[in-house]
Order: structure tokens, then C-alpha cells, then sequence
């Protein structure tokens, strides 16, 4: 049996210069083939690859730079909220003490301040390494951005009294000092 090309001769489709140069091109696509063309196929894949996860870690790097300057901005936002809405406290003569962490700390304060704080009117902030006195306002603009700057801040919400508490009918001062 003659194969298609001499078919196509014999019936005058194809001329024989035509058969020719499509003959050489197969050639030349097989002995591609044989001599490597899947490793060139495999290399680009690779080279793909390749770059596909380098621009993924460039994003994720991206991200975590952008989430540390976001940081950084709302710390500052939070220094300067202290340090605009700060009270000037004199040296008082009440001890005024209130846990930061685990620790008890105490801070001197006039009557004045200490009932404001009780209240609730005023709170405390800490600023590196030091407390300062601020109105609560101010305090709760610094809570939605960042709640561990806040040492104090008291709220006048009401506790509930359980009803068979004996002691329901005695009301403790918000002065009493233990």
C-alpha cells in the first residue's frame, strides 16, 4: 500500500515540491523530539514555576510589611492622643493605687484627680514607662486602637445585687481606702 503522500501525487493534489517540504518539516519535528524538545518544554515549566512562587512570597512579604507600618502608625497615633489629652497633675497628697499587669502600682494625686478617676471621668495611659492622667474621652479613642496603653479606666456600670445577698442594703464609698 503507497502511503497518503504518493496518493495525493498520484491524484495531482498535492505537487511534488509541496510533498517535499512538508516531508522535511516532519523530520525536523521528530529529531526535535527525540533530541530533547520535552526537556526545553519541561525547563519553561519550571521557569514558570519558579516565578510563580517567588511573586507569591514577594506578596506575602509585601503584606507583612504593610500590617508592621500599620502597627507603627497606630502606635504613634497613640503617643500623640497621650501626649495631647494628658492632664498636668501636681504632686498630690492622696495615694492612688491600681494594678498594671501584675503589678500594683501607686501614683500621688490630689482629691480632686482621685475622685474624677473613681468616677470614672478620668482614666490612666501608660507612656513609656510612665502613667499619665487622661479624660476618658480621650481614653476610649486610645482603647479602639490599642487596649494595653489603657492601665485604668473606670466605667459606672451597675453591678447586679443578687437577691439574697445580706449585705444588699449596705452601699460601699467610692472613697474607701483599704
Amino acid at each position: 500500500m503507497a502511503s497518503l503522500q504518493d496518493q495525493l501525487l498520484k491524484a495531482g493534489v498535492v505537487d511534488l515540491k509541496k510533498a517535499k517540504q512538508i516531508k522535511r518539516e516532519q523530520l525536523k519535528e521528530a529529531r526535535g523530539r527525540q533530541k530533547g524538545q520535552t526537556r526545553v518544554d519541561e525547563n519553561k515549566e519550571q521557569a514558570r514555576r519558579v516565578l510563580a512562587e517567588q511573586s507569591a512570597r514577594g506578596r506575602a512579604l509585601n503584606k507583612q510589611h504593610q500590617a508592621e507600618a500599620e502597627k507603627k502608625a497606630i502606635q504613634a497615633q497613640v503617643v500623640q492622643l497621650i501626649k495631647m489629652n494628658r492632664i498636668d497633675r501636681q504632686r498630690g497628697d492622696v495615694a492612688h493605687q491600681f494594678t498594671d499587669g501584675t503589678k500594683i502600682k501607686k501614683i500621688y494625686l490630689t482629691r480632686k484627680l482621685q475622685n474624677d478617676l473613681i468616677r470614672g471621668r478620668l482614666a490612666i495611659a501608660k507612656l513609656d514607662d510612665e502613667y499619665e492622667i487622661l479624660p476618658a474621652v480621650a481614653a476610649e479613642k486610645i482603647m479602639q486602637r490599642d487596649q494595653q496603653s489603657i492601665v485604668l479606666l473606670n466605667t459606672n456600670d451597675q453591678v447586679e445585687v443578687d437577691e439574697d445577698d445580706p449585705y444588699a442594703d449596705y452601699q460601699i464609698p467610692e472613697d474607701l481606702m483599704w
